[in-house]
């Protein structure tokens, strides 16, 4: 198994147009490539799938621990020829100034993985090499194999910036110099990327970069040569890995419950691993589409609204008013329905002022029309899009009541990140979780109403192995009860 790290001193230095660049390359070479996606973020593994076919995973040391990293990284590569990893920020950049936890650098230790940096040399000469060598020793345990100049600007800065490196540094390999090109650029909003759902890159555009990978990168340094991984030529191991769902104990009940989990352009982020974990506890999924379905798919016990953007699909979500309905009604009938950030902001009563429905919207384009457009009205508030951040960082939940992810106790580790905020929940909705980051009480957040609980963080069910058995628990119960009726 080889692998590599693609990652930055800092974010904005081209991790993504590189990472998908050396994916292409490799998948051309006839390289089966499995992805993966340091931290959190959902939106560059859409591009990773678009390049190699296949779902790219999150790994993130914070949220789910050493081990889980392991085991996802394991079941998710052992079918490939390579493992790409996309880190997250700045290599070193995590949840807190004292620690690793949360950073690329904190995976590349877990798995034994080499990093390649992506430096930009915009305005940058012999310098870079103080700022790669600083790296380079900051971390013994984090080894950095190579590095890749992004953002090159001439023949001549290119040679200065190998020379740099050669001459202060010869431990670190230059890999690659890359040649400014706009053409390469990526458009991005509030949130980060535009989500690939929306902006499905043409194929000449995965031309051209490969094209500009094969010229300026040694992409062969690495993928024909296993010894560039850290410990020689047999890379991480994936043998005697054992399952991250431990098997039904004895008088356990196995029979599949079908889960609708909403899929589409509106509702796009969501852990993949969540599904499997979910899977793996007795699910069936069912995908559904909020924007263009009539109705939720036939026999299911339990509904997923996870997020993504709803607010540039407003009046589309809007104008379903059968789906809003058949939502509503399960809800009542009390099935099941676990929502987050987007998946939430379609159970309130609507958005205020909804940006444009532009798939390329600008990062400041919040429309200021006075309107509220409606969705499914579960929770009686409304929503609003904001220019700037509302919310950013990891959380910590602990359940404060019995709920459908669990009893009263059970702990969860997420993430939380948009642009929206609702108005103030009447105290009549009861909240269920104890939300906490770094430490620091943030107060109580997840509201339920009957089987419904709903929350702007998402939840990594990663970090508890229990929430997706005991989803599905409730989701069995509950169409126990249903055919007891």
């Amino acid at each position: 198994m080889n692998s590599i790290i693609i990652a930055a001193p800092q974010s904005g230095s081209g991790k993504t147009t590189v990472t998908l660049g050396i994916m292409e390359c490799l998948r051309r070479r006839g390289l089966a490539v499995a992805p993966f996606k340091v931290g959190p973020d959902f939106i560059d593994p859409g591009y990773h799938r678009l390049v190699c076919g296949r779902t790219s995973i999150n790994l993130d040391g914070w949220m789910c621990g050493a081990d889980f990293v392991v085991q996802t990284f394991a079941h998710n590569a052992q079918d490939a020829d390579f493992a790409v990893i996309e880190g997250v920020m700045g290599l070193f950049d995590g949840i807190a100034g004292a620690s690793d936890a949360g950073s690329t650098a904190e995976i590349s230790k877990i798995l034994g993985a080499p990093v390649i940096l992506v430096v930009d040399a915009k305005s940058q000469a012999r310098s870079v090499a103080a700022l790669v060598k600083g790296f380079a020793g900051f971390d013994p345990d984090v080894r950095i194999a190579g590095v890749i100049f992004n953002n090159v600007g001439s023949e001549n800065h290119e040679r200065i910036l190998r020379e740099a490196v050669e001459h202060g540094l010869p431990e670190v390999k230059v890999l690659g110099c890359l040649p400014r090109d706009e053409r390469l650029h990526l458009p991005s909003r509030h949130l980060g990327l535009v989500t690939a759902e929306e902006n499905p890159l043409p194929v000449e555009f995965f031309d051209l970069l490969a094209e500009a990978v094969e010229r300026h990168v040694d992409v062969d340094a690495f993928a024909n040569h296993p010894p560039f991984v850290k410990g020689g030529g047999g890379g991480f191991s994936i043998t005697n890995q054992i399952p991250l769902n431990p098997p039904l104990s004895k008088g356990e009940v196995s029979s599949t419950i079908r889960i609708a989990v909403a899929r589409d352009a509106a509702f796009c982020f969501v852990y993949e691993d969540n599904l499997r974990l979910l899977r793996e506890a007795g699910a069936e999924i069912v995908e559904f589409s909020p924007l263009t379905d009539e109705k939720l798919p036939a026999g299911i016990s339990g509904i997923y609204l996870p997020g993504g953007y709803p607010e540039l699909f407003a009046d589309a979500l809007a104008a379903n008013s059968a789906m809003k309905k058949a939502v509503r009604d399960a809800i009542e009938a009390g099935m099941p329905v676990y929502a987050e950030c987007g998946g939430f902001i379609y159970l309130t009563e609507g958005v205020t002022n909804p940006p444009p429905p532009s798939p390329l919207l600008n990062q400041e384009g919040v429309s200021d029309r006075a309107r509220v457009v409606q969705f499914a009205g579960i929770f009686p508030v409304t929503t609003r899009m904001l220019p700037r951040r509302k919310a950013l960082g990891y959380r910590e939940v602990e359940l404060t009541a019995d709920s459908i992810l669990g009893p009263a106790g059970t702990v969860a580790r997420g993430h939380e990140f948009h642009y929206s905020e609702m108005g103030e929940m009447p105290a009549s909705v009861e909240r269920l979780y104890r939300v906490s980051k770094h430490g620091q009480e943030l107060g109580m957040e997840g509201y339920r109403h009957k089987n419904c609980l709903a929350s702007y963080v998402h939840l990594h069910f990663g970090s508890n192995l229990e929430i997706a058995r005991a989803f599905i628990d409730s989701c069995r119960n509950y169409d126990k009860r249903s055919l007891d009726r």
